[in-house]
């Protein structure tokens, strides 16, 4: 990771922001095609949602897993640069999102809920709001965009910094939320993961039991 330079010309940028209008259209699209709802059941908005355990989290506009999104851009910004370094910043952005809206999709299909709803912190999983969904990727583009300005040990020391004040704060992360994802739920390691995060802090549990 470098420090970016250059700005875009100013037609570039409108074309750039056409480009990031229209991804982030196909991900409504695609969330509203799944059922997910608009806002939280509650019908209200908020900018920050602090219980890991409540109904609102992934239905607001940031929780703590708004953290992980941040270093998703981080990791997008590291590999793009490294694989393809002779794009514009512009491009590289919009590949970003493309990965990040391809990934939301995911996450929100009937499958992937099914297997969060295994773990601890998230046994009435139901999805991400169509706003939780865009912020996420709004959190990822600002990831990204400071990645580029910002020294790499500086991104790397924050990115880590991040893991282990999530993982202090409420038992989880990105790194334990992609090995409880694709480890096998009965395995020693991961069960003995989820009685750790079943312990988490306090925090009382409202979501819904369905």
């Amino acid at each position: 990771m470098t420090v970016e330079a250059r700005a875009p010309a100013p037609a570039a940028i409108w074309l750039y922001a056409a480009g990031a209008a229209l991804l982030v259209g196909l991900q409504v699209a695609i969330l509203h095609g799944f059922g997910q709802p608009w806002i939280a059941a509650g019908g209200r908005i908020l900018l920050w949602v602090g219980n890991p355990r409540s109904a609102e989290t992934s239905q607001q506009l940031t929780d703590w897993y708004s953290f992980s999104h941040i270093i998703h851009g981080f990791i997008f910004f590291a590999l793009l640069r490294f694989f393809a370094p002779r794009l514009p910043f512009g491009v590289r952005l919009l590949m970003a999102m493309g990965v990040e809206i391809a990934w939301e999709a995911a996450e929100n299909s009937p499958a992937v809920i099914q297997h969060y709803r295994k773990q601890a912190l998230a046994a009435g999983y139901v999805g991400d709001s169509i706003l939780n969904s865009v912020s996420d990727t709004v959190m990822m583009s600002c990831g990204f965009v400071l990645a580029s300005r910002t020294r790499p040990a500086a991104v790397i020391a924050l990115a880590l910094g991040l893991e282990l004040f999530t993982a202090w704060a409420i038992r989880d992360n990105l790194t334990l939320n992609v090995v409880n994802l694709i480890a096998p739920s009965q395995w020693g390691p991961i069960r003995a993961i989820h009685d750790w995060q079943s312990q988490s802090k306090g925090f009382q549990s409202d979501f819904p039991r369905r």
